[in-house]
């Protein structure tokens, strides 16, 4: 649970020290007055980066040479580390233009980020998320990626060195495209490094996918309350085909294309309502119900995760927005952190929770 946050110059907001309520903390605001942007700080200390963009520069004030966010955590029981009994920890994130940033659990710097993944396991639901349907299959698999790597460290290593060699082969067929073929034996080290990774991704996918599957057509039923049937189907090459013997058939190819055609990269899901595909098929309803319905199941997949809510309420009817808040202020869900236009909405949704806090955001400036 975070308790408390601090904020200085991160984007929009130059100066903030806010106390959380442990269910239920909604940001109230117009557009473009920084609500997103205190979610997105949030963000950050589960994931290492914004949840916007990967230039870290970009997030602090313009004008301003740093920024610093930090969050005080409270565990719900405590722990033993290093003989000694802990209830919290403190996360931070300093940002300083030209500098590598600096992020640290309480008083000590992490060697790797990767390490932080996981800690502070997060769901943010936002209108971003329509890019799961009208984006490519890249937009599909981070989203795996996403929900799999809080849970599995080892998954995270492997899908960086896989990308890493993935990058490389890529290199070398976009090298010799012109003149002439690389080396069999250049090549084939490279593959074999890649089939070890690939194959550790592709059996995390499935399993996950066998596992996620009930929780989506659960909260999707809950969110529609129609006899609609949603369907979600994880799709990879290497269901049906060895994936070495591949890379040897389509070497000749790649080259031509000059990137590699085959491999848990070009892994998709198959987003479908009955029998027909969701985008061809699916109002804008249907469409923003399959997505909140798969981003819900991921909360309750990992396990109570902090849960954001950004804006998500005026693109839904009333009765689906009333679905999904009896939902969320279950016991199934944790802490939970929404932002709205609509003080109206807010309201509504405070109704049950006389603990939660409503926050008012107006150019930056946080009440």
């Amino acid at each position: 649970m975070l308790k408390s946050l601090n904020i200085l110059n991160y984007r929009n907001i130059r100066e903030a020290s806010l106390e959380f309520a442990p269910k239920l903390n909604c940001f109230v605001g117009l557009n473009g007055q920084g609500k997103t942007n205190v979610l997105d700080a949030i963000y950050l200390l589960s994931f290492a980066k914004s949840a916007f963009t990967s230039q870290d520069s970009l997030n602090i004030t313009h004008g301003e040479e740093m920024a610093m966010v930090q969050g005080k955590y409270e565990l719900p029981n405590d722990q033993m580390v290093n003989d000694q009994m802990v209830n919290g920890f403190t996360i931070s994130c300093g940002l300083r233009r030209g500098v590598k940033k600096q992020f640290r659990k309480d008083k000590k710097d992490y060697k790797r980020l990767i390490d932080h993944i996981g800690l502070i396991p997060l769901v943010m639901i936002s209108p971003s998320d329509q890019q799961l349907i009208d984006e490519g299959s890249d937009e599909r698999r981070r989203f795996m990626d996403v929900v799999i790597s809080q849970l599995d460290r080892k998954y995270l290593e492997h899908l960086t060195q896989y990308n890493a060699l993935l990058k490389q082969r890529n290199a070398l067929l976009k090298q010799y495209a012109d003149t002439g073929f690389p080396p069999d034996d250049l090549l084939e080290v490279l593959e074999w490094q890649m089939i070890e990774p690939a194959e550790y991704i592709f059996k995390a996918r499935t399993a996950f996918f066998e596992n996620f599957e009930p929780y989506f057509e659960k909260v999707y039923a809950q969110i529609s309350g129609s006899a609609e049937t949603p369907h979600l189907r994880y799709v990879s090459q290497l269901q049906d085909r060895d994936l070495r013997e591949a890379y040897i058939k389509t070497r000749q190819r790649d080259l031509i294309l000059g990137w590699t055609s085959q491999g848990i990269h070009k892994d998709d899901l198959d987003m479908r309502l009955g029998e027909y595909p969701l985008k061809q098929v699916g109002s804008q309803g249907q469409q923003r119900t399959f997505v909140l319905a798969m981003k819900l199941a991921q909360a309750l997949y990992i396990g109570k995760p902090i849960l954001l809510l950004d804006d998500i309420f005026d693109r839904l009817d009333s009765e689906r927005v009333e679905r999904i808040v009896t939902m969320v202020q279950g016991e199934d869900f944790g802490q939970i952190f929404v932002t709205d236009t609509d003080r109206q909405h807010l309201s509504d949704i405070l109704k049950p929770n006389e603990n939660a806090k409503i926050f008012h955001v107006e150019n930056g400036q946080i009440a």
